[in-house]
């Protein structure tokens, strides 16, 4: 079995930007800036034969290149704050592109993602971190802009889970144009 997910990667140097945001929220185990990613489609654990099924469809899509801008940081999970991110300028390219993807991903026999797509660039996933060091951190760095880049491929990643947490891993990407 193979863990794997769909996924922009993101250049150096914004992940270098994003990565000086860390820091001040006590809990908040912060992504390596090695790690940060786009996430398109989650797909989760599924068998070899499965993973190659995916890659041949996702050979297939097509779409155009695209400007991605990161702008702004939030949370998720309200009352209870699960996750800090950096959020991503709504692009209509993007959401196509993922729609695609869900729709590829259900073709071949597995369930719909049920969460709404939210394009995000992950920061830190939170433990009992105090919500006023979290609303904190979002206020502080609430005009955050930490750049565009043109998106030229996605990526198939599997995802290791470890002591330290998860590692991921491109294993085949699809260009676009």
């Amino acid at each position: 079995m193979i863990r794997l997910f769909v996924a922009l990667e993101i250049p150096t140097d914004l992940r270098s930007r994003l990565s000086l945001l860390q820091g001040g929220v006590p809990g908040a185990r912060w992504v390596t800036a090695e790690q940060y990613h786009l996430t398109l489609r989650f797909i989760g654990e599924v068998n070899e034969s499965v993973a190659r099924d995916i890659d041949d469809i996702l050979s297939a899509l097509h779409a155009a290149c695209f400007m991605v801008e990161i702008t702004g940081v939030g949370e998720f999970g309200g009352k209870l704050p699960r996750a800090l991110w950096a959020g991503i300028r709504p692009c209509s390219e993007l959401v196509h592109l993922q729609k695609k993807i869900e729709s590829a991903i259900q073709r071949l026999g597995l369930p719909a993602e049920e969460r709404k797509f939210t394009p995000h660039v992950t920061l830190a996933r939170l433990r009992n971190s105090p919500s006023k060091k979290v609303m904190d951190f979002v206020g502080h760095n609430s005009s955050f802009t930490g750049g565009a880049f043109e998106a030229t491929r996605f990526a198939l990643f599997s995802s290791h889970l470890g002591s330290t947490g998860a590692v991921y891993n491109v294993e085949q990407v699809y260009p676009l144009g």
